[in-house]
């Protein structure tokens, strides 16, 4: 076997996300090569710099002086914040760069379609990151319903835990905390959820409705005597999950994406900057707006449900899916208590068959092996001679992000919305 040229890889956004692919990337040595590294902080900027052979790369600070440059690399990853998508997807494409682009692929309706249609007219590929579907585990579910083991499929439950910590820093105090500056929660936390759902269910969903809210994280729910800030003596400070002063301890490798000099630093310089970083702020006197638990109930074509749960007060994603001849469960609860990841059953209850996945040891990354997986499958994306045929295109890619943007609808209407006129004009083929 020939082996592959490796694509050069330039990244635009050296945070979490574009850090962890450039890793995987410099791994694979004979399939990638990292061309450019393009952040605003040069700490972030460097770490992604130095994963190159004597640290030889194109580095810019803002995109805007990355995209007068020619253009230097085969892929441009875009992991940059949910409201700059469209504008550097877009510059991207124009200059003639293929697309690695982190969800959502932009934050409302309009501007994903403008980065979809973009990429079509000028037949660029675009690999949206749903880096579920490259996970050991729902690849093994998907073989199980592929097999015929449960028979037809009726109906599908699944759950996503974003985790206390995780949705206070991301979704409370953070990025993602206003939905009106970044995205709707449904759509960022959870289109990786709505588009294994749609690849599971393998048929369009015809209906959508969804009902959530904010409720845990706001001023009534303040302890008694809480300040703004955790920094100011909170009287619950030691009993409080949400204390942001746990940034100088069990929590301090969270400041890597935060802290402009990331996590090595004395805790009294961590302290004073958490006096006026909006990470320093109680949970609960803070401006979000983003819900902290929604559920959303779809039917596909054919008559199939399925139910979807985001909440902040649990952790990890499981599944549960109902055929004709047999039922399915999975996740990190099921393993708890079967030691399996996936227990099969009959209808009965008997013929019991029990699946464990293996996640190869060292540098999977996030999303239980997922980032490695979707690195391990870029190359082979990037290079079909046919951008229709990537498996899953960015039209694919775009019917799952409908999904959550007729969900979040249904939440703010109370209304059922119906996906044809979402998908109309949207999908090729669409009436």
């Amino acid at each position: 076997m020939a082996t592959p040229i490796p694509l050069s890889l330039a990244v635009l956004g050296c945070g979490g996300r574009g850090r962890t692919y450039a890793q995987l990337a410099a791994r694979f040595p004979e399939r990638y090569r990292l061309a450019a590294a393009v952040d605003p902080n040069p700490i972030r900027r460097g770490e992604v710099e130095a994963l190159a052979p004597g640290g030889r790369m194109v580095t810019d600070a803002t995109a805007e002086d990355f995209f007068t440059r020619p253009k230097c690399a085969d892929v441009l990853v875009v992991a940059t914040q949910d409201a700059q998508h469209r504008e550097h997807a877009l510059a991207g494409l124009k200059a003639g760069y293929d697309l690695l682009l982190e969800k959502p692929i932009a934050p409302n309706r309009a501007d994903t379609q403008a980065v979809v249609e973009a990429a079509r007219r000028l037949g660029r590929r675009v690999l949206v990151c749903h880096v579920l579907r490259y996970t050991p585990f729902y690849r093994r579910v998907k073989e199980i319903l592929d097999s015929g083991r449960l028979g037809e499929i009726v109906s599908l439950n699944a759950t996503e835990g974003v985790g206390a910590w995780h949705q206070a820093h991301s979704y409370v105090r953070g990025n993602w905390s206003v939905a009106e500056r970044s995205s709707p929660m449904i759509l960022a936390k959870s289109c990786h959820d709505l588009d294994i759902l749609r690849w599971l269910a393998d048929r369009p969903a015809e209906t959508v409705s969804s009902e959530g809210q904010l409720t845990h994280f706001i001023a009534a729910n303040a302890p008694a005597g809480a300040p703004a800030r955790c920094t100011d003596g909170c009287p619950q400070g030691d009993c409080c999950t949400y204390n942001a002063e746990r940034y100088m301890g069990d929590k301090r490798e969270w400041l890597f994406a935060i802290h402009p000099q990331g996590v090595d630093l004395p805790r009294e310089e961590i302290r004073e900057w958490l006096k006026t970083s909006p990470w320093g702020r109680c949970v609960y006197r803070c401006d979000n707006t983003a819900v902290d638990h929604q559920a959303v109930l779809l039917r596909f074509a054919g008559g199939m449900t399925a139910t979807f749960t985001m909440t902040a007060f649990e952790s990890g994603r499981h599944l549960e899916i109902f055929g004709t001849r047999g039922r399915l469960r999975g996740g990190a609860f099921v393993k708890a208590t079967t030691g399996a990841d996936i227990v099969v059953h009959g209808l009965d209850g008997v013929d019991e068959e029990r699946h464990s996945v293996h996640i190869a040891e060292g540098g999977y990354g996030e999303h239980g092996g997922g980032d490695y997986g979707l690195m391990e499958a870029l190359h082979q994306e990037m290079t079909r001679p046919d951008p229709g045929a990537m498996a899953p295109s960015i039209d694919v890619s775009l019917e799952s992000h409908l999904m959550a943007f007729a969900a979040e609808e249904s939440r703010q209407t109370g209304q059922v919305v119906a996906m044809e006129k979402f998908l109309e004009n949207a999908l090729p083929g669409a009436s």
